[in-house]
C-alpha cells in the first residue's frame, strides 16, 4: 500500500483533476451520453442519396410554408385583436381620465372644505375660550361687587352719623350752600393736602438730590484740582529734568562748535603751511605754483617727492663733508 494518494490524472470528461480510479465512473458516463458525441452509422446501412436528401428538405420547406403561413393569419388575428384592444385601451384611459379630473376636483374641493371647516372651527374654539374666559371675569367682577356692596352697605350705616351733623353744619353754616359743597370743598382740601404733601416729599427728593449731586460735582472737582496739580507737579519735574538736559547738552554743543571752529582753523593753517611750502619749493625751482589751493594732495604729492630729493641731496653732501674731512685729518696725521 502506498504511502501517498496516487497523483497521476488521465483525460477524461467530468472532474480531470480526479485520480484514476475515481474518474473511471465519469469516463464511462461520458461515453455514454449522445448530446455532444455523434455516433457513426454501422458499416452495412446504407446511406441518404441525393433524392432522398432533397425530398426531406421540400418536405420541410413545404412544412415551414405552412407554419408560416399559419403564423402570418395568426400575426394578422392578433394585430386586429389588439387594435381593438387598443382603441378599447385609449377609450377606458380617457374615461379614466376623466374621472380622475373629476375625483381629483371633488378631493380638491371636499381640501379646501375641510380648511376652511378646520380654520372656522379654530376661530370658534378661540372665540369660544375668549367667551369664557370673559364669563369668568364677568364672574369674578359680580362677586367683587358684592363684596363691595356689602362693605359699602356697613360704611355707609357706619357715616350715617357723620351725614347728620354734615347736615346740621350745612343748615347752621353759612359758607356752605349744601352738603354736596361742603364735601366737595372738603375733598378739595383733602386733595390739596396730599397735592401739598406729595409736592413736599418731591421737593425733599430734588433738595436731596441736589446736595447729593453738589457732593459729587465737589468731590469731582477737588479730584480734578488733585489731579491737575498732580500733573502740574510732573510737568514742573519734567520741565526742571529737560532744562538740566538743554543746559547739559548746550555745554556739550558748545564745546563742539569750539572743536570745530579750532580744528577748522588747525585745517586753514595747516593748508596755509602746506601752500607756503610748495609755493616756497616752486620758487627754490624758479617756477610758478601749478596747482590751486584746493589740491592738496597734488601739492603734498610735490612736496613728498622735493623733501624725499632734499634727503638724498643731504645724504650725499653729508657723504661728501665726512670724505673731505678724513681726508684732511689724514694730511694733519701725515704732517705731524
Amino acid at each position: 500500500m502506498p504511502r501517498l494518494k496516487p497523483t497521476t490524472k488521465i483525460d477524461v470528461i467530468g472532474n480531470l483533476d480526479l485520480s484514476p480510479e475515481k474518474a473511471v465512473g465519469d469516463y464511462i458516463e461520458s461515453k455514454q451520453q449522445d448530446v455532444y458525441f455523434v455516433k457513426p452509422p454501422n458499416w452495412d446501412s446504407a446511406g441518404d442519396s441525393i433524392e432522398l436528401l432533397y425530398i426531406r428538405n421540400e418536405r420541410e420547406h413545404a412544412a415551414m410554408l405552412r407554419l408560416q403561413d399559419e403564423m402570418l393569419e395568426n400575426s394578422k388575428r392578433q394585430a386586429a385583436s389588439n387594435a381593438s384592444r387598443i382603441r378599447k385601451l385609449y377609450k377606458i384611459h380617457a374615461h379614466l381620465r376623466k374621472r380622475f379630473i373629476e375625483v381629483n376636483n371633488f378631493i380638491k374641493d371636499c381640501e379646501d372644505k375641510r380648511r376652511v371647516a378646520d380654520k372656522k372651527i379654530a376661530e370658534e374654539t378661540a372665540l369660544h375660550a375668549e367667551l369664557a374666559e370673559n364669563i369668568e371675569k364677568f364672574k369674578r367682577a359680580i362677586s367683587e361687587l358684592a363684596e363691595f356692596r356689602e362693605v359699602l352697605k356697613a360704611t355707609v350705616d357706619d357715616l350715617e352719623p357723620y351725614e347728620t351733623v354734615i347736615q346740621e353744619v350745612v343748615e347752621k353754616s353759612e359758607i356752605f350752600d349744601s352738603v354736596k359743597d361742603c364735601m366737595d370743598r372738603c375733598d378739595a382740601l383733602m386733595l390739596a393736602q396730599v397735592e401739598i404733601s406729595r409736592l413736599e416729599q418731591e421737593k425733599f427728593m430734588e433738595i436731596e438730590e441736589m446736595r447729593k449731586r453738589m457732593v459729587k460735582v465737589t468731590n469731582e472737582a477737588a479730584l480734578t484740582v488733585l489731579g491737575l496739580k498732580n500733573d502740574l507737579a510732573e510737568l514742573e519735574r519734567s520741565y526742571n529734568k529737560a532744562r538740566s538736559e538743554c543746559l547739559h547738552w548746550e555745554r556739550i554743543l558748545a564745546n563742539a562748535k569750539d572743536c570745530v571752529a579750532t580744528n577748522e582753523l588747525n585745517k586753514d593753517r595747516a593748508l596755509d603751511g602746506i601752500r607756503d611750502i610748495y609755493r616756497m619749493l616752486r620758487r627754490r625751482q624758479g617756477r610758478d605754483p601749478l596747482f590751486q589751493r584746493h589740491e592738496v594732495e597734488k601739492e603734498l604729492d610735490f612736496i613728498k617727492d622735493e623733501i624725499e630729493l632734499l634727503k638724498e641731496v643731504v645724504k650725499e653732501c653729508n657723504k661728501t663733508r665726512a670724505g673731505t674731512k678724513r681726508g684732511y685729518v689724514e694730511k694733519v696725521e701725515d704732517r705731524c
